[in-house]
Formats: structure tokens, sequence, C-alpha cells
């Protein structure tokens, strides 16, 4: 799953919030900071696990305010191990 999250998801540990929900949840996958000022994840995992990471992401790390959580249904294809923050 392709998802993108935005509001003030920069400069508030946004990314390294999702790595440690991610790897609690057993999804694989990386997070990443876009250019425009959003955030970018690719996971994957059980559905249940995917479905808590996408209310998840509503709630962000403390001094997140996430206006908008999009996704879609990708063929994610081969990830790395483990849930990694891409650069």
């Amino acid at each position: 799953m392709l998802v993108r999250i935005q509001g003030r998801v920069q400069g508030v540990s946004f990314r390294v919030w999702t790595r440690m929900e991610a790897t609690r949840l057993g999804l694989t996958g990386w997070v990443r900071n876009e250019d425009d000022g959003t955030v970018t994840a690719l996971m994957a995992g059980p559905d249940a696990a995917v479905s808590m990471m996408l209310t998840q992401f509503w709630q962000g790390p403390p001094g997140a305010s996430v206006s908008s959580v999009t996704f879609e249904t990708v063929d994610v294809g081969e990830l790395p191990d483990g849930f990694n923050i891409a650069i």
C-alpha cells in the first residue's frame, strides 16, 4: 500500500515514529519526506496491521497535525527486510 500523509508532518519526527509503529506491527517497507512537505510510506504486511497503521497515521507523533491520509493499493514488489527511513 502506498500512503501519502499531509499536514504538519515534517520536522516532528514523523518518519522515526512511522518506523517504530510499523516495526511494532510487523510491517515491511519504507517512509520518506517529500519536497512538497508531505510524507510518503510504502508498506506491506498482514491486512489487520496495514489497517491499524492507516488509522495510526491520523494521530502521528506529538507535534504532528495530520490533515489528510490518502492511500492506494499498489504492487509493492520486493521490499527490504524491516521498515526503513528512505532518503
